[in-house]
């Protein structure tokens, strides 16, 4: 039986942190690379929730549609 290491006891014990995100809008009028935008963070049509891993690519992302999605919730 392989023993664990001091980072994957770590990483094991904290939990991961995420945040839960609704497509409020249609992208139909929206610029192209904001449509890309939507659909690098998973969402393909209105009023869908997903929840991804909170890093700062993920944030960034949600920084540039925030007008066309909505955080409903965040873990720390």
């Amino acid at each position: 039986m392989a023993t664990k290491t001091k980072q994957e006891k770590k990483s094991s014990s904290v939990s991961k942190r995420t945040i839960t995100i609704r497509l409020k809008k249609g992208v139909i009028a929206c610029p192209p690379l904001q449509r890309a935008t939507v659909n690098g963070l998973g969402l393909k049509s209105r009023e869908q929730v997903k929840t991804l891993e909170n890093t700062p690519a993920v944030r960034g992302m949600i920084k540039k549609v925030l007008h066309l999605v909505e955080v409903v919730s965040e873990t720390r």
